[in-house]
Parts: C-alpha cells; sequence; structure tokens
C-alpha cells in the first residue's frame, strides 16, 4: 500500500473520528441535564403531589394539580388558536410562492420567530391585561403567538417538497382547488405538519416569560379561563427563587414532571409521523 493510500486512509479515519467526538460532546450536556433533574425531581413525585394544591410555608404536603390543570388548559386553547391559522397560512405561502404578499408574509414570520418570548409576554399584557385584566385566555393568546412561526414554517417547507406531479394530477381529474388542498397535498404533507404542531406544542410547554404577563399564577384550583390561572412554568418559577426546602422540592418535582411531558410529546410526535408518513 502506497504511503498516499495510507495517508488518505489516515486521513478519512481522523475525521470519522472527529465527527463522532463532537457528536457524543453535543449529547453529554443533554444527557447530564436529564439526568440531573429527574435525579433531583423523581423522588419528589406521588400521588399527593399530583393531586394537591398549594400549601402554605412551613404546611406539610402540596402539590401541583392546579398548575398541571392551568397548564394543560392554556396550551390546549393556544393549540386552537395556532394551528388552523397556522397551517393555512403555511398552505398560503406554499401556493403562492412569488406574490408580493406571501414575501412579506413569509418575512413577518422569520421575524416574529426570532422575537424573544418576553417581549411577546410585554405586547399581550399591554394588548390584553392592561384592558381585561390577567386571565388565562390572555396566556394562550400569548403561546399561540409563539407557535405561529414553527407551524407556518413547517407546513410551508413541508409543502413545498411535494412533487407538482400530485396538483396537476388532481386538477386533471377535475377535482377544485379547495379538495386538491385538503384531500390531496395536506394528507400527503401530514408527516411534516403534525411534526411542526408537536414541535411548537413542546416549544410553549416550558415558556414562562409571557405567562408572568398574562395568566400570572393563582394558587387554588381552577378551570375558569377568564381569571388567572398557575402554570407549571410559573409554578416552577417562583418555588425556585424561594429560601424554602420544601417548596424547593417542589419545584423539582414539577420540573420533573415538565421534563417528562416534552419527551413524551417527541416520543408522540414520532409515532404519528411514522404512522401517517407517505412514501413518493
Amino acid at each position: 500500500m502506497s504511503n498516499h493510500v495510507k495517508y488518505r486512509i489516515g486521513k478519512s479515519t481522523g475525521f470519522q473520528a472527529l465527527t463522532i467526538v463532537l457528536a457524543t460532546s453535543c449529547v453529554i450536556p443533554l444527557v447530564a441535564i436529564l439526568m440531573y433533574i429527574i435525579k433531583a425531581g423523581i423522588t419528589k413525585i406521588n400521588w399527593n403531589f399530583l393531586t394537591n394544591v398549594e400549601k402554605p410555608v412551613g404546611e406539610i404536603g402540596g402539590g401541583i394539580a392546579h398548575a398541571l390543570m392551568g397548564s394543560i388548559l392554556v396550551i390546549f386553547f393556544a393549540s386552537l388558536i395556532a394551528i388552523p391559522i397556522g397551517i393555512l397560512c403555511g398552505i398560503f405561502l406554499s401556493e403562492n410562492k412569488k406574490s408580493r404578499l406571501a414575501y412579506w408574509s413569509r418575512l413577518s414570520v422569520d421575524i416574529l420567530q426570532g422575537v424573544p418570548s418576553i417581549v411577546i409576554g410585554i405586547v399581550a399584557y399591554i394588548w390584553l391585561v392592561k384592558p381585561f385584566g390577567y386571565s388565562a385566555w390572555s396566556g394562550s393568546i400569548a403561546l399561540s403567538i409563539m407557535m405561529l412561526p414553527i407551524i407556518i414554517r413547517s407546513t410551508e417547507e413541508t409543502l413545498k417538497m411535494l412533487p407538482d406531479t400530485l396538483r396537476e394530477a388532481a386538477f386533471a381529474l377535475g377535482m377544485p382547488f379547495h379538495r386538491v388542498i385538503l384531500k390531496v397535498i395536506v394528507p400527503c404533507g401530514i408527516s411534516g405538519i403534525l411534526s411542526g404542531v408537536m414541535l411548537s406544542v413542546a416549544r410553549i410547554a416550558g415558556e414562562t416569560a409571557p405567562l408572568l404577563f398574562t395568566a400570572f399564577g393563582y394558587q387554588f384550583f381552577s378551570t375558569n379561563m377568564n381569571k388567572p390561572m398557575e402554570t407549571l412554568p410559573h409554578l416552577i418559577f417562583k418555588y425556585a427563587i424561594t429560601p424554602y426546602k420544601d417548596w424547593q422540592d417542589l419545584a423539582w418535582g414539577a420540573s420533573c414532571i415538565l421534563l417528562i411531558w416534552v419527551l413524551l410529546l417527541n416520543i408522540l410526535t414520532k409515532l404519528i409521523t411514522r404512522r401517517w408518513k407517505v412514501q413518493l
């Protein structure tokens, strides 16, 4: 074997080793964070922790039932607002690639995606909280604004990858435009669309800043969307900054629950996309 061949083989092996080292270095921080949160929070989770509400300082017990229900409601209604608007906007951008309106809409989506969450919280506070007061609705609207860019871009990019022959075949059969979109294009791209939806839900599940300005928090169990409502991120923030050991333990337990929630959402995304994946 010549020296030149040995050099190329050694160079290739070196780059492969470097790639493995860099990939591993990206995984190590994630694993360290997961292990630390699970270790600190898993021992605090029990039935009383999941079914009780906040207790005063010094009183034994206390749980996150009110925050868990609040997070579910706030995220559910944020999804109801953002998902239809985001998917329809993504369809419009994918079907009108060169129009002036599509250009400015795409630019606005890109800018909105880079807006810090605390800025969205302040804007929601000025628009909704100052005239109407703190409420879970204002929190859902703030979170839905954060969901929109992810859903819109994932829908647009997914539908743009579909071949034009799908549209042409559907139009050749005499189908109207709305049926082509709803019966052919969207079902073929459902995998990427659902991935974007789940990713957006996972993104807002841990957001705290918008909720500090909108839903605000509430120490009792409530399902009234017109009033302030506690959520898991806000509860973790509130408990973590206190000097009380019992509340800090509750914060670790709530962090573990939130982490498990996000992991389950990502696993569900993989299962759904695998089920609906279409081979083109």
